[in-house]
């Protein structure tokens, strides 16, 4: 029974997506900041057990990359219209994980199982995309000017967001052209 806790915990993490959204959108910054801490730690507990008790399932390793993808872009995207986050931030955000799922979608369909492990660029960008969050919502709920700091984090969030699709997109095209060899030479 608790070997399904890793993914109980991403179903908490999706399911505290929509109380994000509605949270940014009447302006409570200090309840978000809560809420999303919470969905947070979550991220961090689901992998921690799935690893040390070796609780990992294919069911887990969808759930939490869509668990991820799902809250961040829901907060990214939500605090873009409420003001504090730059369009193109989100944009690049949005359009990362949009690359990600239709590559995965194509693969499986053309070559099959994608089978994927994060890669560390893409774990630190999930990293540097809480951090950000968790910064902008916290300036917001203490009613103070970002600190000058964000213009590093922000542009650790671009950076890694682009390093991250562009490994993505490479390591689909390499594993289409190992699965392509094969079957060449299964023929």
């Amino acid at each position: 029974m608790l070997r399904h806790l890793p993914n109980a915990l991403c179903i908490v993490r999706i399911l505290l997506a929509m109380p994000v959204a509605w949270l940014l959108a009447g302006g409570e910054y200090a309840a978000t900041l809560w809420v999303f801490a919470i969905a947070a730690v979550t991220d961090a507990l689901d992998g921690f057990l799935a690893k040390r008790f070796n609780w990992e399932s294919e069911l887990g390793r969808i759930l939490d990359p869509l668990a991820d993808k799902i809250l961040l872009v829901t907060a990214f995207v939500a605090l873009t219209i409420v003001g504090p986050v730059p369009a193109w931030l989100a944009v690049a955000v949005v359009a990362r994980d949009v690359i990600i799922a239709a590559g995965a979608i194509v693969f499986r369909a053309l070559f099959g199982p994608v089978n994927g492990n994060p890669t560390i660029i893409s774990k630190l960008n999930t990293l540097f995309q809480i951090g950000y969050v968790l910064l902008v919502v916290g300036a917001e709920a203490a009613s103070e000017s970002l600190p000058k700091s964000i213009m590093v984090l922000t542009t650790l969030v671009l950076v890694t967001t682009i390093a991250s699709g562009i490994d993505y997109v490479a390591t689909y095209i390499q594993r289409a052209i190992g699965v392509s060899r094969q079957r060449e030479i299964s023929r």
